[in-house]
């Protein structure tokens, strides 16, 4: 039986292990507090010690590496955290999957591939690069094997919290009322659904010609003022959608250290923001969940 150890139990990681799950595989996942998740064994874990990981990884036969700190403490956590995982994944031997985003790609000029260059300049950007470069570089050496899984913004059944496509968005347009959001209502932007993200993380661990490269998680691009539009017309709301005002995301930024760096990375919803995935569908054969089935699962999920 297959064993994995996955670090967080956010949405991602949650999700990651009900499908490894109810694969009957044997799920380990380790948290700051503990976390529980059915038919997993938690663990307790400060994922940036590095003597800890390693224990925590004693005979896994993969390390699913899905913490997210807060925006904030992103320059103080990461680091140290990738640092952890190295070590853990070489004293293991386990397979190091890295759940990833775009923001390494900066603001592109196109759809976004795995070879795309990374031209980032914005801080969080920055971090994430250097954090899969070390990866890499380990890889390179032969000390490990691991990959990074790209995905673009997230939104699955029953998202709470601050996800751009979360309960927040889904109950105002349903309420017909006005969903505020960041950047351009009208800017094309891609989705990652959450279930095809653990998807294409699983088929990575699995597929043994694709260490120390990036995967793409398949994903629907559509506008948010389209998104309100298709819902209505499904549901017989009358949501509608608009931006929050430049002026008013700074000014939030010089009080909220999280507002400020959602400010920072605002430009993701000014420009249109696709990802290529054609690699990950072609080579791992995952594709994205069809778009209209997982939009009304969703939205669903609020209305229930």
């Amino acid at each position: 039986m297959p064993k994995h150890l996955i670090v967080g139990a956010g949405w991602v990681g949650s999700e990651l292990a009900r499908q490894l799950v109810a694969r009957d595989d044997d799920v380990t996942v380790a948290t700051r507090s503990g976390t529980t998740l059915p038919g997993t064994t938690p663990k307790v874990l400060d994922a940036s010690d590095p003597v800890a990981f390693v224990l925590a990884a004693e005979r896994m036969d993969t390390i699913f590496l899905c913490t997210n700190p807060p925006y904030p403490d992103w320059s103080r956590r990461w680091p140290p955290v990738f640092a952890a995982a190295i070590s853990a994944a070489s004293v293991s031997q386990a397979g190091l999957v890295v759940m990833g985003n775009l923001y390494p790609y900066g603001s592109p000029a196109g759809p976004m591939t795995e070879h795309s260059p990374e031209t980032t300049t914005e801080s969080k950007g920055l971090i994430r690069r250097n954090g899969w470069r070390r990866v890499r570089e380990a890889h390179e050496r032969g000390e490990i094997r691991a990959v990074e899984v790209r995905a673009s913004d997230y939104f699955g059944l029953g998202v709470t919290g601050t996800a751009h496509l979360g309960e927040t968005f889904f109950r105002q347009v349903l309420a017909s009322r006005t969903a505020r959001v960041v950047g351009l209502p009208a800017a094309l932007h891609s989705w990652s659904f959450l279930p095809d993200i653990a998807a294409t993380m699983i088929a990575a661990a699995g597929y043994s010609g694709g260490w120390g490269r990036i995967w793409h998680v398949p994903s629907a691009a559509s506008s948010r003022t389209d998104i309100a539009a298709s819902l209505n017309t499904r549901f017989g709301s009358h949501g509608i959608v608009a931006g929050y005002p430049t002026w008013l995301l700074r000014s939030l930024g010089t009080v909220s250290p999280l507002m400020w760096e959602v400010q920072k990375s605002s430009y993701q919803f000014t420009v249109p923001y696709v990802i290529d995935s054609a690699a990950t569908e072609r080579e791992l054969g995952v594709t994205a969940t069809p778009w209209d089935e997982a939009l009304v699962a969703v939205a669903e999920s609020y209305r229930s």
